[in-house]
């Protein structure tokens, strides 16, 4: 069974910045979707120091509870 990611999110994430790689663990999706998920704005919001993507835990948690609420309307 796959973990869900709400949960995950629930327990508390790192008090670090996340990495593509957190991401595509967290959600069980290859690394290619969560860079697809950047390109068409469509994952977490995510910003670039230097060269490095890194996502906010917090706007992690505020995303996937907007993907929350479209998916009960």
């Amino acid at each position: 069974m796959t973990p869900d990611p709400r949960a995950a999110l629930r327990a508390g994430l790192p008090d670090r910045y996340l990495t593509p790689e957190d991401i595509a663990a967290m959600f069980s999706v290859p690394i290619e979707t969560v860079y697809h998920w950047r390109k068409q704005r469509t994952g977490p919001p995510g910003f670039r120091v230097g060269r490095h993507v890194r996502y906010d835990p917090a706007a992690v948690r505020a995303w996937v509870a907007r993907q929350g609420e479209r998916d009960a309307a």
